[in-house]
């Protein structure tokens, strides 16, 4: 079996963080792992307070994990800390695994900040160029284009969102790919290899639920990474994921919801949204 490893924070109402991401392992038939770099109280309705974990109970985990494992991808999420951020970094040069899918998490959907202004600039120096690919949104870029003083800082158009992916792939990583949902009109997500500009188009689903969804699409690629599909066609199988549990998400709070990972063996199992 193959298997994938997540590090990133505990989202305590299971819709984002490491339950998304081995929610979604799950589902791609990839066993899942996880090193916890901090742990939130949230619901649907917002975070309420974030407990970082101490760098070398990070550095622990990551040891456990690799030293008796064979990790065939790994997803970084929540990296609050420049101690947490450097500890990752220390032991991915170590133990130099393949398939690193970097979702550079910053804000939450209630906008509770997730990675601290002063760790930004470790964040760039230290993980993007470790990075396969990297999965930022519109806002996360407009951060990163920000702290680099690019020359473009704001993203209102596709062609803006392809100088975007070409700037930030200078930064080290192999592969950028530009998540287009903030964007007007036809959902469109860009990926930038160093060579080509490919595009994934998608529907626009109006869906209220949408926790975790920027975690669940890039634990589906690094799934695929695993599962020995190459960038483009891990990214398109991701995608196609990742929209049907938008539009199979559900109400579990008085927030927003979160996507349904299991929708496509819930639906092999006979259970409707009822029993739920």
């Amino acid at each position: 079996m193959r298997k994938a490893l997540t590090i990133a924070g505990s989202d305590s109402c299971g819709g984002a963080g490491i339950q998304a991401d081995i929610k979604t392992f799950s589902a791609h038939g990839v066993y899942g792992m996880s090193i916890i770099t901090a742990v939130t109280a949230q619901n649907t309705q917002g975070v309420l307070a974030v407990q970082d974990i101490e760098e070398k109970i990070i550095k622990a985990q990551m040891d456990a994990i690799f030293k008796d494992i064979n990790v065939d991808a790994l997803k970084i999420g929540m990296v609050s800390k420049i101690e947490t951020i450097e500890a990752i970094g220390k032991k991915l040069k170590e133990y130099n695994p393949k398939n690193i899918v970097l979702d550079p998490v910053m804000v939450s959907k209630s906008g509770y900040s997730l990675l601290r202004p002063e760790s930004k600039e470790a964040l760039i120096k230290t993980l993007i160029p470790l990075a396969t690919i990297i999965t930022p949104n519109i806002p996360e870029a407009e951060v990163i284009l920000k702290a680099t003083k690019s020359e473009i800082i704001e993203i209102k158009t596709i062609e803006d969102m392809e100088k975007a992916a070409k700037i930030i792939y200078k930064l080290g990583c192999k592969n950028v790919l530009m998540k287009g949902g903030h964007i007007e009109g036809e959902a469109i997500d860009v990926l930038y290899d160093g060579r080509d500009l490919t595009h994934f188009y998608s529907k626009r689903i109006d869906a209220k639920n949408t926790h975790g969804t920027g975690c669940t699409l890039s634990s589906a690629i690094a799934s695929n990474l695993a599962l020995g599909y190459d960038m483009v066609e891990s990214i398109r199988r991701a995608k196609e994921y990742i929209t049907e549990a938008i539009e199979q998400s559900f109400s579990i709070g008085h927030g927003v919801g979160p996507t349904h990972h299991f929708y496509r063996l819930y639906k092999k199992a006979g259970i409707e949204d009822g029993d739920m």
